[in-house]
């Protein structure tokens, strides 16, 4: 029997009268990769289905949700060691296959799982997707994975660190380079191991943070919650241990939402930067989901704020019209292209622009993004990022501001690209640091970065420009 061209699915493995004999914890993972792999869905959330349609609960459904993570976040270093230990490369293996035995070496590498049992319930698996013959290479390569050792899959991390630290912390090297190259410019210099602690964290679960939106719910509301703690920097934060956020009313009912601290502090410092004159007509560019829309909203209500919120993709800006439904003061989300600018300029006092990245800060979050993600991304996606600050510049009146925010931390889509419009020479930069004293250890600035191994964020960048002619 030959094997199928990756990513050919011949046969649904729902469809198999077998399936029932194999841990349905271990099916749900698989079938979760093969959602990502297949149909390029996010993680986060086909789980919510596969759980839901594998009617899975409390331990299974944390297991099958931490193997099918573990393996998307770990895949460099498990393909590295099976590269290792299969006799055919990757790339000739039946994908299917594939996934079914990274699951396997995620189990044996990373979740403690005795290797008796991590190959038994693979090789079952591996049998139901893809019959005998497929079941047999798993337990043979399965077999190796747990007799190798770092340094026979790892370059070494003297004369190769970019290298050893894409194995070994699993991701490309091309972000391992950039990633390094932004935190030696926000430090002024840096070591390669500041650059795997930064990597570590994206290899860990976020916690869930809750935004308690002004003029909708009051933080210490939220903080009766079981297990949630205060953020570590926003007034509005609230952290939970564990549990579904879409069971907590005040998040059905949007006067609460999901929002990680960094978002929270961009949408925070930018409400707070000195304006020159007016200061009642804001604007939210790339606006959707709507999270920074519905916390901004909150932080105008008392200055009477006016807030048009602009996402260009009907279904984005339907989100944000729902984030805004029942928000404090006046405020329209309207479908429109940014960089068209569908308004006069110099109409607004105050303009976000969070804008369409690589999402590079965000890894912790979205396992799948760092192996869907190409260098070649970076350079399409500061042209844009450029349109869109140039668009905001004109969308700003004299004396209002313009905060320029990306979730990425790489140099090209964030200090280039404000380089870039402060040659313009209509703008000048604010100092972001002053304008959010209580957040420790912001580096040299003037700009903002945010880093999940410092702040306990996702790696937020902000820089605040002023219109001044």
């Amino acid at each position: 029997m030959t094997d199928a061209p990756r990513g050919h699915r011949t046969r649904p493995v729902q469809w198999r009268p077998d399936r029932k004999a194999t841990d349905p914890s271990r099916l749900a993972a698989y079938d979760i990769l093969r959602a990502v792999d297949e149909d390029a869905a996010y993680a986060n959330l086909v789980a919510q289905r596969v759980l839901a349609e594998a009617d899975l609960h409390g331990r299974d459904a944390a297991f099958a949700t931490t193997l099918a993570y573990g393996t998307l976040r770990r895949r460099g270093f498990i393909d590295a060691v099976l590269e290792a230990c299969s006799a055919r490369p990757l790339a000739e293996i039946d994908a299917q296959v594939l996934d079914v035995v990274r699951l396997g070496a995620m189990q044996i590498l990373f979740l403690g799982t005795p290797p008796h049992a991590a190959v038994g319930e693979t090789v079952q698996l591996a049998r139901l997707v893809g019959g005998e013959a497929r079941s047999k290479f798993a337990n043979a390569v399965l077999r190796r994975v747990g007799e190798r050792d770092l340094d026979e899959v790892a370059p070494d991390a003297q004369s190769d660190p970019a290298g050893h630290l894409a194995v070994v912390q699993s991701h490309p090297r091309w972000i391992v380079e950039a990633l390094h190259d932004a935190l030696s410019s926000w430090r002024g210099s840096s070591s390669w191991s500041d650059t795997e602690d930064l990597l570590a964290a994206d290899n860990v679960n976020a916690e869930v943070t809750l935004v308690a939106r002004p003029g909708r719910v009051d933080v210490g509301e939220l903080l009766e919650l079981r297990g949630a703690r205060p953020g570590l920097w926003s007034p509005y934060a609230v952290t939970l241990e564990s549990g579904n956020p879409g069971e907590i009313p005040a998040v059905r009912s949007g006067d609460a939402g999901v929002q990680d601290e960094g978002s929270q502090l961009v949408a925070i410092a930018l409400s707070r930067a000195p304006v020159e004159g007016t200061d009642d007509t804001w604007l939210d560019m790339a606006a959707g989901p709507g999270g920074k829309a519905a916390l901004l909203a909150g932080l105008g209500r008392d200055r009477d704020v006016r807030l048009l919120a602009v996402d260009r993709a009907p279904h984005r800006a339907h989100l944000v019209a729902q984030s805004l439904e029942t928000a404090p003061g006046h405020h329209l989300s309207v479908t429109a292209d940014s960089t068209a600018g569908p308004w006069r300029s110099g109409t607004f006092d105050r303009v976000l622009l969070d804008a369409p990245c690589t999402g590079l800060g965000v890894l912790r979050r979205r396992p799948e993004s760092r192996w869907r993600r190409a260098p070649s991304d970076v350079a399409d996606l500061a042209a844009l990022q450029s349109r869109l600050l140039g668009s905001a510049i004109d969308a700003v009146r004299v004396g209002g501001v313009v905060g320029y925010a990306t979730c990425s931390p790489h140099l090209a889509e964030t200090t280039v690209v404000v380089d870039d419009a402060v040659r313009r020479g209509d703008v000048e930069r604010l100092d972001v640091r002053l304008l959010l004293p209580e957040v420790a250890d912001l580096g040299d600035g003037p700009d903002l970065r945010l880093w999940p191994h410092v702040h306990g964020t996702d790696g937020m960048f902000l820089a605040v420009l002023r219109r001044t002619r």
